[in-house]
């Protein structure tokens, strides 16, 4: 339970914040937003992708769940994203996902002390 609450705030600080900038979202619609990417995120992506296949395919495919869902957001509730803020977006929360997956859900990480 605590990777996914870390992983949501992560998510989210990274959300809420380009939303409400860049798309003018009221804080509620980005929060929103955010929550239910980091949902389908953690179930798609970490709880299978990436405990079948690596680090490198997962975070791929967290960009493109990114990509496709920021577009259909921006379509569905009228938000001025481009397609270049959109894919900036997926890319912040693609590094995002990715030393997320590197660093906490590596099992063998160890804190030496």
């Amino acid at each position: 339970m605590i990777k996914f609450l870390l992983k949501w705030l992560i998510n989210g600080a990274i959300v809420v914040a380009f939303l409400t900038y860049y798309a003018d979202a009221t804080f509620w619609n980005a929060a929103i937003a955010a929550t239910a990417l980091t949902v389908i995120a953690y179930l798609v992506g970490d709880q299978f992708i990436l405990r079948t296949t690596n680090n490198l395919f997962a975070t791929i495919c967290d960009f493109l769940l990114a990509v496709v869902y920021f577009g259909a957001l921006s379509y569905v509730f009228d938000w001025e994203l481009s397609w270049g803020e959109t894919f900036f977006l997926a890319l912040l929360i693609g590094v995002a996902e990715w030393v997320f997956h590197r660093y906490v859900f590596n099992e063998e990480l160890r804190v030496s002390g």
